[in-house]
């Protein structure tokens, strides 16, 4: 443009009966990034898309901007909740990282050689050079602000990414088993009854849930009281059998002069702000509704203080957070959320609205901290997420529906997450919208059981899908599931301890542990939990074989039947209704529970059984971590962290780290998979490595 030449819309935007004032005009920024010498880059969640980004030489460039979709397509590069600009690109020469600190909206195009309009016409004129992807990012606004991860292995990006975000911290252990969830549990003898029918049909689980309907008139940090008279008795009776409760804490606040959370944030002058100074009012479940500040510490300081025991009456200690609608949703607002040109003191929301969902975790998990006297490891979940989230929240993939597709869906949307940070993901399990029919059902928690975040969850207009409510085989089905989840515990908590060590997150691609197996660089359906197990779905109706590709050249062991493999590359793989394809690789120890309880906490004194899959050579190797579940002694050294090593026959233990407590837990069984002898040698060596 040339000087005085203004393109429409430079400098005031109207769409949809909504108007942006762009009080600053043009503030883009844009870059070209081109990863050379592959094919394949991962990452920039959120979407519901193929875990290798696609090719959007003829289609819209995915887009970074947190939003509340309601039924969001499947395929395709729309904004979701969370919005992480950070790319990873891997071949078998190595792995590279790449991360534009940039919390306005973004629009990341990219090209994959050979294809498209400019591919084409070079190899026309010039002979073919080396492979490489394309990407060019865009910005509203903001500053070049990048990181580059020079890696060289992808868990050596992990460990440099977290060094910048942070990683994600070791969570109690009953954040790590089955929650019971739905919009909404009735009243407090519905929670109650819910509660005793797991127990009845002796189904784990740890954690009851309560979605917007438990409030006061969707006024947060309180309680209906006709619903819910004696809310603390009702969470003392989890408490008792050793379960938690959720609760949900949305940011919108009530338009209410009987509301003390609304009148101190008024009178304190907390809320986001108009153009003109006043308070930004939208929509959201409540009617008229206002939201808070959060860029101002004072404003996250003050929601923090909501969260001691004194504020939230009706809470305890056991009662933990959901904090959902964080985008933010704003019901009237553009693209139901919060217009761009409204004001957090000095900045525009513009720049920021990323990170908005964020910030509010950030408060959600001081409060946490505070009303236990920094005692207790905080658990928060959040819909919307930016990087950096995974240190204050897990994640799950928001609003799904019941459909193949959406289970489907769930193992690239979670291992996108996974390497941009967010390791501690999941999805709704049965899909949020819909009614799952039996066998949807069961595939999803066979699924589910194998993701880091393990919650059944539902919409209020859905039909009751308590697991007792479908068929007697069934439920069986999904009883063996959950306590499949239950007896891995052992080896989720210590694959979480070792994340927040090094940023390794519990679900990766098979390409993060065979980086040199180009075969896996595509391959969509599959994935692994740590460095141990290849997990492989079934994701179609019907389906009573998987075709599952084994990467590398290790042998591998069906943790089922303990069937031995000697499998290099893609096999179909019988998948009957009872079972899902789970495989032990070839020199892993894994660590077991085999008495499964009601819940995590009644089975943290019990003992471990290890399970060792040797490789080719006899030799296998694992590790495992113990604490008390739950406190932050572990970070004083109140932990016992050991390897174990298996070598034809002999069995070794050697504590990895001093040890810094003592516990009841104890190696009740050595399993031993395939033709490999019984441990003849147990020796244990104390001292550090």
């Amino acid at each position: 443009l040339g000087e005085d030449e203004e393109e429409p819309d430079m400098w005031e935007e109207s769409y949809g009966g909504h108007s942006d004032s762009k009080p600053n005009g043009p503030t883009a920024v844009a870059m070209d990034f081109t990863f050379t010498g592959l094919d394949n880059v991962y990452g920039i969640p959120q979407h519901a898309d193929t875990f290798s980004l696609k090719d959007t030489s003829t289609t819209d460039p995915y887009r970074l901007y947190n939003l509340d979709v309601f039924e969001y397509e499947l395929w395709n590069p729309m904004a979701l909740y969370a919005s992480i600009p950070f790319m990873m690109g891997h071949s078998a020469k190595g792995s590279v990282g790449l991360f534009w600190l940039n919390a306005a909206e973004g629009f990341i195009d990219i090209k994959k050689d050979g294809q498209g309009l400019l591919g084409s016409v070079s190899s026309m004129f010039s002979a073919k050079t080396e492979k490489q992807v394309d990407t060019f990012w865009m910005f509203e606004s903001g500053i070049m602000d990048m990181f580059i991860m020079m890696g060289p292995t992808p868990k050596d990006i992990s460990r440099q990414y977290g060094s910048l975000t942070g990683n994600t911290p070791l969570p109690q252990e009953f954040a790590i088993a089955y929650h019971q969830c739905r919009w909404n549990y009735n009243d407090q003898e519905d929670v109650n009854m819910v509660e005793a029918k797991f127990d009845e049909h002796d189904i784990p689980m740890d954690v009851m849930w309560l979605d917007i309907e438990h409030t006061d008139g969707k006024k947060y940090f309180t309680w209906d009281s006709r619903k819910f008279p004696d809310s603390v008795a009702m969470i003392e009776n989890l408490s008792s059998h050793g379960r938690k409760l959720v609760t949900i804490v949305d940011p919108h606040i009530k338009k209410d002069s009987g509301y003390w959370v609304h009148n101190d944030l008024s009178s304190k002058g907390l809320y986001v702000k108009n153009q003109d100074g006043g308070d930004y009012e939208g929509w959201c479940w409540p009617g008229a509704s206002y939201y808070p500040d959060f860029l101002n510490a004072e404003a996250r300081d003050y929601f923090a203080e909501q969260y001691k025991l004194s504020v939230y009456k009706g809470s305890t200690l056991d009662c933990y957070t959901w904090n959902d609608m964080n985008e933010p949703s704003v019901f009237n607002g553009p693209e139901v959320t919060m217009a761009k040109d409204k004001m957090h003191g000095e900045v525009e929301h513009r720049d920021m609205h990323n990170m908005y969902g964020m910030l509010y975790t950030m408060a959600t998990h001081k409060g946490h901290l505070i009303r236990s006297e920094n005692t207790l490891r905080p658990f928060v979940l959040t819909r919307s997420a930016y990087a950096g989230s995974q240190r204050y929240a897990a994640i799950w993939t928001g609003d799904n529906t019941a459909e193949w597709g959406h289970l489907e869906a769930s193992i690239p949307m979670c291992l996108s997450l996974s390497i941009a940070g967010m390791g501690f993901c999941g999805a709704d399990i049965g899909g949020f919208f819909g009614n799952p029919d039996g066998e949807l059902f069961v595939r999803w928690y066979q699924a589910a059981a194998f993701q880091p975040f393990f919650r059944s969850h539902a919409h209020i207009d859905t039909k009751r899908r308590e697991p007792w409510l479908y068929s007697a085989g069934e439920m069986a089905l999904i009883r063996t599931a959950v306590r499949s989840r239950y007896a891995l515990l052992p080896l989720w908590y210590t694959l979480f301890y070792e994340q927040e060590q090094d940023g390794t997150p519990p679900m990766r691609p098979l390409w993060y542990e065979f980086p040199e197996d180009e075969g896996s660089y595509a391959k969509e359906g599959s994935h692994m939990v740590g460095s141990s197990l290849l997990v492989a779905p079934v994701l179609t109706k019907g389906s009573t074989q998987v075709n599952v590709y084994f990467p590398g050249s290790t042998l591998w062991y069906d943790i089922w039947s303990h069937q031995k493999l000697d499998v290099s590359g893609s096999m179909n793989y019988a998948a009957p209704y009872e079972k899902i394809p789970v495989f032990q690789r070839g020199g892993t120890i894994i660590p077991r529970r085999e008495r499964v309880r009601r819940s995590a906490a009644l089975m943290h004194d019990d003992p471990i059984t290890l399970v060792v899959a040797p490789d080719k050579e006899g030799k296998a190797s694992g590790t495992l971590y113990l604490d008390d579940g739950k406190s932050f002694a572990y970070q004083q050294g109140a932990k016992l962290y050991m390897q174990f090593t298996w070598d034809n026959g002999k069995m070794e233990s050697k504590m990895i780290s001093p040890p810094g407590m003592s516990t009841p837990v104890w190696l009740e069984r050595v399993l031993v998979l395939g033709s490999a002898p019984p441990p003849g040698q147990v020796a244990t060596v104390s001292s550090p490595s």
